[in-house]
């Protein structure tokens, strides 16, 4: 049995099952009240700084997410990557050492689930595991160049996805415990809302496309993908565009389990 009351000391109220709540919170109500209000407080506040500051929300939150995608896709294209604040470092060659490391990394993730009998966890080290097979050993070379770099807006937004998601997970964690989920909460929305928006208002607006040169970096993901691997324009934004769909259906489903499970028990019909 789970008291309603924090017990003495501040230690973290404990549940068995899952669905009978959350297994570790302090206080039943505001975890309720938080999982229901923050995704998509978050989300309009994300949409509403791209209005008003694009340029401040891609620096602060929407580059780092953005780069960082690059350099997943690489990864699971068998490429070495080293991503930087404001551009991507990747071998135009697959290689060995990068993909073992990968694999041992999911690996661990893996026995690191089934030592803590978490299925969650080890169904995710095992799906990342077939994701890393396919993008190295099935995706032709070429492809997976065209994938890296649609990845910085296209992975990216998976990325900026599992950040918020992040918010319904780990209540025994630091990600709970140490608030981190709030702050990966904020990163993930103002990422997401920073490529997702551009690529919205491009389905009526090819001028919102980053097309050109950036200083320093040298020409955009856009340019790359339509004049270096032949996308047409409007295939390439409708595939921004769907991978975005994509994730905020995920993110939909996600919390909505969330909110039920957050759900304090007295309150349940």
């Amino acid at each position: 049995m789970r008291s309603s009351a924090l017990p003495q000391g501040g230690e973290f109220l404990k549940s068995q099952d899952s669905l009978d709540g959350l297994p570790q919170v302090e206080d039943e109500q505001f975890e309720w009240w938080a999982c229901l209000i923050a995704v998509p407080a978050a989300l309009l506040l994300g949409a509403l700084f791209h209005m008003v500051l694009p340029g401040l929300q891609r620096i602060f939150l929407g580059m780092p997410v953005h780069e960082l995608g690059h350099a997943a896709t690489a990864w699971f294209t068998g490429h070495w990557a080293i991503p930087t604040l404001w551009k991507t470092m990747w071998g135009e060659e697959r290689g060995f050492v990068m993909p073992l490391l990968l694999a041992g990394g999911l690996g661990w993730v893996i026995w690191k689930g089934r030592a803590a009998e978490s299925p969650l966890l080890m169904a995710l080290g095992a799906s990342l595991l077939v994701v890393q097979v396919v993008g190295t050993f099935l995706i032709k070379p070429a492809t997976a160049l065209a994938l890296i770099t649609w990845g910085g807006d296209g992975t990216g937004m998976i990325l900026a996805t599992a950040l918020m998601a992040s918010f319904f997970f780990g209540k025994e964690t630091q990600l709970y415990r140490g608030s981190l989920r709030w702050g990966f909460l904020v990163i993930g929305a103002g990422a997401f809302a920073d490529m997702f928006g551009t690529w919205w208002a491009a389905r009526s607006d090819f001028g919102a496309i980053p097309f050109g040169e950036m200083e320093g970096v040298g020409l955009s993901d856009p340019t790359k993908l339509v004049d270096d691997y032949g996308w047409a324009t409007e295939a390439m934004v409708r595939r921004y565009v769907v991978t975005g769909a994509c994730c905020l259906l995920a993110l939909a489903a996600l919390y909505a389990w969330g909110v039920m499970r957050a759900r304090p028990k007295h309150s349940r019909p």
